[in-house]
């Protein structure tokens, strides 16, 4: 994978982290409220499964690797897990705190990622 391709695959685990933040944070908020189900986001899987693909071709392009990132979509689905309580609410709210600090954690260290990338691209042109 190129510097290009991995600049596109850190700007689009940004938006998943962002937005597996945003998911997490709104379970939390609805954890008192009765029926409520809660939201789980995916995105890994489909990245995989695109690059998968490619992976044991020869002939795999800067363009295959890039259209492969691009067509990865970041998936929001409403759980099916079953509820312990009474109300049918099915947030667990240790499971999701962890999750969100998890999201955080990665999300903290994919812009270290980015900024690092870009330290050595400006180091290589001489600043």
């Amino acid at each position: 994978m190129d510097s290009n391709n991995n600049i596109l695959l850190s700007q689009k685990s940004l938006d998943y982290l962002w937005e597996k933040q945003r998911i997490i944070s709104e379970n939390i908020a609805n954890n008192e409220t009765p029926g409520y189900k809660a939201k789980t986001i995916s995105f890994e899987d489909e990245l995989n499964a695109n690059l998968d693909k490619f992976s044991n071709r020869k002939d795999t392009t800067k363009e295959d690797v890039r259209d492969a990132i691009l067509d990865s979509k970041i998936r929001v689905d409403v759980s099916k897990e079953e509820s312990n309580r009474l109300d049918g609410n099915n947030v667990n709210l240790d499971v999701e705190e962890v999750e969100l600090n998890r999201a955080q954690l990665q999300y903290m260290y994919q812009v270290y990622q980015i900024n690092d990338q870009f330290t050595r691209i400006r180091t290589a042109i001489g600043k």
